[in-house]
């Protein structure tokens, strides 16, 4: 964790560091590290809502692959081991779910990849395997272009929930 005055202080390096791990699209990435400085957390979280509303689908989709597939505990161990602290009470809720459920959900995943060429992106946190079960069927019934919105949004929700958790709440 560190302070708002820390985060405009790093370096370009070590900002992107910071930010990858609230986000992987290198181009909105790139916009918060430009955005600096930050003169109040409110201001960072309004850069983070604009910088991400300017991206085009190539950048939506590079986000997306800094995620593992909901209930997939080695993929979330595997793609998240540089961001354990922050992503491991993302999908705490999976951990409770039964055999039954957590291979329902994979293979809804799968039905979700396949149809949309791109994993299904909810915000986990607080929510159960069967309500994200439930989510997932749901999404599954729009077409590309709706299901690529509404996963930009649940990724906006994401990477707003993990810098609250990076940043102490500090002006």
């Amino acid at each position: 964790m560190m302070n708002l005055d820390e985060l405009n202080q790093l370096s370009n390096e070590a900002a992107e560091e910071f930010f990858v791990q609230c986000c992987t699209a290198s181009s909105w990435i790139k916009k918060m590290i430009n955005s600096r400085p930050y003169a109040t957390t409110h201001d960072l979280v309004i850069a983070a809502n604009e910088n991400w509303q300017g991206l085009d689908e190539a950048d939506y989709l590079e986000a997306f692959e800094g995620h593992p597939k909901i209930g997939n505990v080695n993929s979330l161990r595997k793609k998240y081991g540089n961001t354990k602290q922050l992503a491991s009470g993302e999908q705490s809720l999976v951990n409770q779910a039964s055999e039954k459920l957590l291979g329902d959900l994979a293979k809804g995943n799968d039905d979700y990849f396949n149809k949309f060429g791109f994993i299904f992106i909810v915000c986990a946190t607080g929510k159960t395997a069967l309500q994200m079960l439930n989510l997932l069927e749901q999404r599954l019934i729009n077409d590309r272009a709706l299901e690529l919105i509404k996963a930009a949004e649940e990724q906006r929700k994401i990477f707003l929930i993990r810098l609250d958790k990076c940043l102490e709440n500090k002006v």
